[in-house]
């Protein structure tokens, strides 16, 4: 193990992350909040500090990462983020380090469940650090999707290995070119949805905010109401519309914006996800006029919000949505688990594990009624390998198994089961929301025991990474010589 460039690495991150800090440090300086500047001083100069030891004690004239270096990079540098991200919500909001922490990795993970209150309140700055955090964990996670998971054959993310194939620059590498647009986009997409919301009446200090936690899926908001702090149809549909732009490939976006529009209306993730959609809204609008008042464009809204919200996993909430009945609650719940694209910001299980599911399903069925027969299964065009198989087969075990023993660990703490169950879920897709009083669409994390919050921290952490990332590294074989 040569730990001498993941410590460079990690160095070269932290460092990063104070540079990020001075982002809400400027935002405070002019709101003119001059006694809240030193938790953006103290902090920056800690975190870079720290870096910047890393950096130039791990210097090295060899920087070869084996697939066993990047799995070590990949867990160790989320946790050291989040733990010198909690600095500026221990100096600043005085909260413990459980909650600090629980905070940190909910928005590096783009989860969105907080334990903050008084949002409305809060001083801009802390606010924005959540924004930042949030939009830096989105972005990670693409170049994270893209770039490593299929290398390191992460739950089948290898079905994806070959988009970064169809790029030729004579000057550029292939993987900083695709970079180099995906970040372009990235900015150029978060900086749309921001005029967007300001056209649609928020000020400029909400657009910019509401902008990054929309696009990177996150959900964390400037209010304690959420989305409904807004009553306002246009940013409800601003909001509905840039969700499942941050669910969508990000690497298809890059051609669409490119002028190539052809790929991503062609690409299965896309169509399936749309077809979810168009049958979600579609079924419980009809649902919800039904059995209430609300008028059809109202109710259509509220559908379309919510449910993208839930799918998309950004956990942003414009209504109580438990409170529309069980019909509504078990759907929420099952929504959960879905997810975006692969390579989007959003979180879940991911639309093309459900369609793998499916065709495995298919095959098995015809195998059954013609048992000497040999049927080829493909995704996009490519073959469905057996190792592909192997690691969907084994991503969905211990997905679900993850959920039952957090399910499990929480009901010891004392949680009831509706809370245990949707709070271990929440967690893992990285969705922000769970369903009950404590911490539904109305509630917050706060009130839960920290043994529980340091639970969904770590659920959060496995969700994020595809679970088998972080689980190898308990392995024998993976620290044998």
């Amino acid at each position: 193990m040569h730990y001498k460039p993941v410590l460079y690495v990690i160095g070269l991150l932290l460092m990063t992350l104070a540079a990020l800090m001075c982002i809400p440090l400027l935002t405070n300086i002019i709101f003119n909040t001059p006694a809240h500047h030193m938790a953006f001083t103290l902090s920056p100069i800690l975190t870079f500090g720290a870096g910047g030891i890393l950096w130039w004690s791990c210097k090295t004239e060899f920087f070869g990462l084996r697939s066993r270096e990047i799995f070590l990079l990949t867990n160790s540098s989320w946790i050291l983020v989040c733990v010198f991200g909690a600095l500026p919500f221990i100096f600043e909001t005085e909260i413990s380090f459980t909650d600090a922490f629980f905070e940190t990795m909910s928005g590096i993970t783009t989860t969105g469940s907080t334990v903050l209150v008084g949002l409305d309140h809060m001083n801009p700055g802390i606010l924005m650090w959540r924004s930042v955090l949030q939009w830096l964990g989105g972005i990670g996670f693409i170049v994270m999707a893209v770039a490593v998971l299929p290398f390191l054959k992460v739950g089948g993310m290898r079905l994806f290995q070959s988009e970064s194939s169809d790029w030729s620059e004579k000057v550029m590498p292939r993987s900083g070119v695709i970079a180099k647009r995906i970040v372009q986009t990235y900015l150029g997409l978060s900086a749309l949805c921001a005029v967007f919301y300001y056209m649609g009446g928020m000020t400029v200090f909400e657009a910019i905010n509401h902008s990054m936690a929309t696009l990177s899926t996150g959900g964390f908001s400037t209010s304690d109401a959420s989305m409904a702090h807004f009553d306002n149809a246009a940013i409800h549909w601003t909001g509905t519309l840039f969700m499942l732009v941050g669910s969508f490939p990000f690497v298809l976006l890059v051609r669409f914006f490119s002028g190539n529009a052809e790929p991503i209306w062609k690409d299965c993730q896309v169509r399936g996800f749309l077809k979810l959609l168009v049958a979600v809204w579609s079924s419980m609008t009809i649902w919800l006029v039904m059995n209430s008042d609300y008028r059809i464009f109202d109710a259509l809204t509220l559908v379309a919000f919510n449910t993208t919200s839930v799918i998309s996993t950004t956990g942003f909430a414009l209504t109580d949505y438990s409170l529309w009945g069980g019909f509504a609650g078990a759907a929420f719940f099952f929504l959960s688990f879905i997810g975006g694209c692969s390579g989007s910001t959003s979180g879940g299980v991911k639309i093309f594990r459900f369609q793998l599911g499916l065709r495995l399903l298919n095959v098995q069925l015809k195998l059954l009624s013609h048992p000497r027969a040999c049927f080829s299964m493909q995704y996009n065009g490519q073959p469905i390998t057996s190792d592909i198989i192997r690691s969907f087969v084994g991503f969905t075990f211990f997905f679900l198994m993850l959920t039952g023993i957090m399910t499990l660990l929480l009901s010891l703490m004392g949680l009831d089961f509706i809370t245990s169950l949707t709070g271990a879920v929440t967690a893992i897709a990285n969705v922000g929301p769970g369903l009950g009083e404590i911490i539904g669409p109305a509630g917050n994390f706060a009130p839960l025991p920290d043994m529980a919050k340091w639970v969904l921290a770590v659920g959060m952490l496995m969700g994020r990474l595809e679970v088998i990332t972080v689980l190898v590294m308990f392995t024998s074989a993976y620290w044998r010589r």
